[in-house]
């Protein structure tokens, strides 16, 4: 089920800010009314694509804050193991030098609520509790905006790696419309044409393309 339109699910949870403090009452709410938030789910701690996307995230930290919006990513590690990984040099397979938080969710209900679980708790013949699927989280990008409304999500599954730069042109076609009232048509990047929501500006926009 798609979380576009809907109210983004509330967490609280322990976390690793700044790139070397936990934290135990992270809370997603403590954002909302102030700021929009991009949530990232990645599937695990010191492995291979995982990091390339941290760090992309890292690279473009300062594009987000300038556009007013909140990074925060997630994984179904604990925050010793979010630690750890920070605290590792980049050289090494670390993530050292990432300073957005990064969520812990080891009990799993945060990616649940999500919908970005990849599998699900399920019984066996014999009445015990086993596990169908993949324990950890897709690659889960979700924008909110300062409402607490889900605007954007979308989901890769585990080998394939996002594009930060997509998640900015997002944010960028959400505030382009929220200013103007203006919808942005396939492959809008700021700058380009827009158009009115009329059918009428829809034929003449693709009239001239």
């Amino acid at each position: 089920m798609s979380l576009v339109g809907k109210k983004a699910p509330s967490f609280k949870s322990k976390a690793v800010i700044n790139g070397n403090e936990i934290v135990g009452d992270f809370n997603l709410d403590d954002y909302l009314g102030k700021k929009e938030v991009v949530i990232f789910f990645y599937p695990k701690d010191f492995t291979f694509v995982c990091p390339t996307e941290i760090h992309a995230f890292q690279e473009n930290l300062a594009e987000f804050e300038k556009r007013g919006v909140q990074v925060i990513g997630v994984s179904t590690d604990t925050e010793d193991s979010h630690l750890a990984w920070l605290l590792t040099p980049k050289q090494n397979g670390g993530i050292q030098g990432v300073t957005y938080p990064l969520v812990a969710d080891a009990s799993k209900t945060i990616a649940t609520n999500y919908g970005v679980l990849g599998g699900e708790y399920d019984y066996n013949e014999e009445g015990e509790l086993v596990f169908d699927g993949a324990p950890i989280a897709f690659r889960g990008t979700f924008f909110i905006d300062k409402s607490g409304i889900v605007r954007h999500e979308y989901v890769n599954f585990f080998p394939l790696g996002r594009n930060i730069a997509e998640t900015l042109r997002v944010v960028d076609a959400w505030h382009h419309y929220e200013e103007h009232g203006e919808v942005c048509p396939a492959n809008w990047i700021e700058g380009g044409d827009t158009m009115k929501e009329t059918r009428e500006s829809v034929a003449e926009y693709l009239a001239s393309h």
